[in-house]
């Protein structure tokens, strides 16, 4: 009996991929608004009921495709924060970051473009996203356990967003530094955006250098030390 059951969680597990693989080929032709559960499982020679025994709707189907997106762009993110500097590390997970969209154009876009008509990110998805961010927090919070992070100003009409902020996010780093990290974490995903999208084309031709040194900036903006950029 184990290895009927056995035999057929693997083939759950292969059709499951089968399935997501063709979802993200869609994506890349169609975009996620016109991602169909019916022209997935054509492709794949399914008919429709099939399908819906794993995924019961489309919802469900780009809830997995984006939980996926967030585990893969965010585990790039823990691997590129090793153990280097704060600064250095900072900047070693920006440019992970910005590889991984560049070389997932259409899953980036599924997480960080514009949002999909009629569709609502459950829960689910909440603990995926916060991957980056929390690793860009561990490296603020690093540098002020080792007393090595100067701490931005603070106007005082942030004072009260910022302090809600710490309280959800980071309750052991400075209001301050969590409202300055929050807006850099804006800035870099708006930037890897512009070059990702188009914005950049006729612009800004040595994109890899701006970002990098945009990036150490950033670093600066939230009271990291040492920023090297070169």
């Amino acid at each position: 009996m184990s290895t009927i059951r056995g035999a057929r969680e693997r083939a759950r597990i292969e059709v499951t991929a089968a399935i997501k693989d063709e979802a993200r080929k869609q994506l890349a032709e169609e975009g996620a608004a016109k991602l169909s559960l019916r022209a997935v499982a054509r492709e794949l020679g399914m008919v429709s009921s099939a399908l819906y025994r794993y995924f019961p709707s489309r919802d469900d189907l780009l809830t997995a495709l984006i939980v996926d997106a967030f585990d893969a762009i965010g585990a790039v993110a823990e691997r590129a924060a090793g153990v280097l500097p704060p600064a250095e590390r900072w900047i070693a997970v920006a440019c992970a970051v910005r590889e991984w969209g560049l070389a997932h154009p259409h899953e980036y876009a599924l997480i960080y473009g514009s949002p999909v008509p009629g569709y609502i990110a459950p829960m689910d998805t909440v603990g995926p996203a916060s991957r980056v961010g929390l690793v860009f927090i561990d490296i603020v919070r690093a540098a002020f356990r080792a007393e090595d992070l100067a701490v931005p100003a603070l106007a005082p009409e942030l004072r009260s967003d910022a302090e809600r902020m710490a309280s959800e996010f980071a309750p052991d780093v400075p209001p301050a530094a969590v409202a300055a990290l929050v807006a850099a974490w804006a800035q870099l995903f708006g930037l890897i955006s512009f070059e990702l999208f188009g914005q950049f084309n006729r612009v800004v031709e040595a994109r890899e250098p701006l970002f990098r040194q945009a990036a150490g900036e950033l670093a600066r903006s939230v009271g990291l030390p040492g920023v090297r950029t070169t």
